[in-house]
């Protein structure tokens, strides 16, 4: 509380005070006191968890993590790594000999940023945003980092007829740019466009989710084996094509398309969405 006692008009000397009360033997004596109001409430700290989102960051790219606190007054705010339980942060000054990170801070805003510059996957785990009060307020976020990624759908092994079109569909996803080409390798060798084999076509299409799509028309034997697909920035994968005559294995793909029997690349594909759908949602 916030009190404040005024002072009298005029401050009597005991000869003064002696005189007073000779003259006036008897009576009613009051003591008046004036005050101020309290000071106006504030209210208290308080987090704001929608605004302090878990994130997934790109390896070698920065992760930003936010926490936002309202009616922060005179307290401040902390970050910890729940890993080895390292305090950070404290305010705006950094408490770690890992140049990486960085306190960010605007006046007048109430968000209080840890930023990570060139976040590797040990980077990935929680972290504490914790405001000094007593008991402290804390929020906890989780980091993920995800590296590049490289897969072609419909592996590790296709299965398809004579005759049919081969379609190999090359993937590559959390990669922070598109890569700048995409190798496709037959049993270690670079395919060839021009060979005297013909019928040999790649599609490519960049974006955040980059695809390489390769069709060998007329399938024959000779191109059973391994095929890579070797992003620029990425890890490569395979898958192993079988060219049959007639046999019907379990998963089969005729012109180009695969039918499985336990519907498994519809599953993929829809997994496949979802997760696209959530990375979309958290690096907007």
């Amino acid at each position: 509380m916030c009190w404040r006692w005024s002072p009298w008009s005029f401050s009597p000397s005991l000869a003064q005070v002696g005189d007073t009360f000779g003259r006036v033997a008897a009576g009613r004596y009051y003591c008046w006191a004036s005050r101020i109001p309290r000071c106006p409430h504030r209210p208290p700290p308080k987090l704001d968890p929608a605004h302090s989102a878990d994130v997934t960051a790109l390896a070698d790219r920065p992760a930003i993590l936010n926490c936002r606190v309202h009616n922060i007054n005179n307290k401040t705010v902390s970050w910890i790594r729940h890993r080895d339980i390292h305090l950070l942060t404290v305010g705006r000054y950094t408490y770690t000999s890992d140049q990486r990170f960085r306190a960010l801070h605007e006046d007048d805003s109430d968000d209080w940023i840890l930023k990570i510059n060139y976040v590797q996957t040990r980077d990935s785990g929680v972290y504490e945003c914790q405001v000094s009060t007593t008991p402290p307020l804390s929020h906890f976020i989780r980091l993920t980092v995800v590296k590049p990624h490289t897969h072609i759908l419909g592996g590790p092994d296709m299965h398809i007829n004579t005759g049919s079109t081969i379609n190999l569909t090359c993937l590559v996803e959390y990669s922070p740019e598109p890569p700048d080409f995409i190798y496709w390798n037959h049993n270690n060798k670079i395919i060839s466009y021009d060979s005297s084999r013909g019928g040999v076509t790649v599609i490519l299409e960049k974006g955040d989710l980059t695809t390489s799509s390769l069709l060998i028309q007329k399938a024959r034997p000779s191109d059973s084996g391994r095929y890579d697909c070797s992003p620029s920035n990425a890890d490569s994968a395979n898958v192993t094509v079988h060219v049959l005559n007639g046999e019907h294995p379990a998963a089969m793909q005729h012109g180009g398309q695969s039918t499985y029997t336990n519907s498994s690349l519809g599953n993929i594909l829809l997994c496949l969405l979802v997760l696209l759908a959530a990375l979309h949602a958290t690096l907007m």
